[in-house]
């Protein structure tokens, strides 16, 4: 499913809650890919076979499942499950068996285990893993890396000399999984059944695999993100103030000031790299705040909401109810009870 991919997405067709605009999305096989196959995508297949079994084999339960190797996460999940809103920060995603609808703004990006997701910036999104059941469960890794060291290792290569400046591009893209990169993601996975042999050869895994999605036909986004002094980076400033001051009000001359752009050249590359504005942009990190509070902390909604940077209560449930589909008192009974069902189940 969803094999018909390379780096494209989709807008979404309906407004309303994340949950809404992630239904009904559809896509089909071509019979290009069913007939024929060549010998790198017969290798490819193999490769995603063992790798699945290998993320099958560590991850007993449902979950995200930190490893020994730095940054590199394993998922599990068994069943199909509503949108799950998150701040994504730069990874590298590949699923070794599933598929998964992510929307940034009001596109959605479809990827499955023949193609990656790469995230370049911190981003707020949501996901939903589809077709998952317990014979045959969603099974996923994260590998996140620092811009930086996309940076060093272009530098190095020498990449990014003829890169438009002034061109950017959306901070989250989708590539085609081949043979060179799940290599090496397959020997990072199996080093977990050699703990001794990660601290030596965990780096040098990473950094091959780096490598490999610089050198992939869009790795040329990724040295984008990474250019230094280049929009991408001014807009990367720009998420970060508004991640540590999101309740504070936002004047966007002042915010473009800091990152050192005119106010329209703010605009225009912010929504270039996010797909939303900065105001949009600091409304959804304040809900996805707001909602964190109320379940973790206990908090009712006009605290929540005050907390976040709201005066009108009527509004952060407006908006509230806007990006997650319902009022936050009913959102967050559904989000208990789900969470007590899949402790029970």
């Amino acid at each position: 499913m969803f094999a018909r991919f390379s780096s494209r997405h989709t807008k979404a067709e309906t407004g309303g809650s994340g949950m809404s605009k992630l239904a009904g999305m559809r896509t089909s096989t071509p019979n290009a890919l069913r007939t024929h196959p060549s010998p790198d995508q017969l290798q490819a297949t193999l490769m995603r076979a063992e790798l699945a079994a290998w993320v099958d084999r560590l991850t007993v339960t449902d979950g995200a499942h930190p490893t020994a190797i730095p940054r590199l996460t394993l998922a599990r999940v068994s069943r199909s499950e509503h949108p799950v809103h998150t701040i994504c920060e730069p990874a590298f995603c590949v699923l070794a068996q599933g598929s998964k609808r992510v929307l940034l703004g009001d596109e959605v990006y479809l990827y499955d285990s023949s193609h990656y997701l790469v995230v370049g910036q911190n981003l707020p999104v949501a996901g939903q893993v589809v077709d998952a059941t317990r014979e045959a469960p969603y099974l996923g890794l994260r590998l996140d890396f620092d811009v930086k060291d996309i940076a060093t290792l272009a530098l190095d290569l020498k990449l990014g000399g003829g890169l438009p400046r002034s061109t950017a591009q959306r901070g989250m893209f989708t590539g085609e999984l081949s043979a060179s990169l799940l290599d090496p993601l397959l020997r990072l996975t199996k080093l977990l059944a050699s703990p001794e042999d990660i601290p030596t050869l965990a780096p040098l895994i990473t950094r091959e695999i780096l490598y490999r999605l610089l050198k992939s036909p869009d790795g040329w986004r990724l040295v984008q993100m990474s250019m230094v002094d280049s929009h991408n980076q001014r807009i990367a400033q720009a998420i970060s103030v508004l991640s540590q001051r999101f309740q504070e009000s936002l004047r966007v001359d002042d915010l473009a000031a800091e990152v050192h752009m005119s106010v329209s050249s703010l605009h225009h590359h912010f929504k270039a790299i996010t797909a939303m504005s900065p105001l949009q942009f600091q409304k959804q990190l304040r809900l996805l705040e707001a909602r964190r509070a109320m379940i973790c902390e206990h908090l009712d909604a006009a605290t929540a909401g005050h907390r976040v940077g709201y005066e009108s209560q009527s509004q952060f449930n407006r908006e509230y109810s806007r990006l997650f589909g319902a009022p936050p008192a009913r959102d967050i009974k559904r989000l208990r009870e789900m969470q007590l069902g899949s402790v029970g189940g």
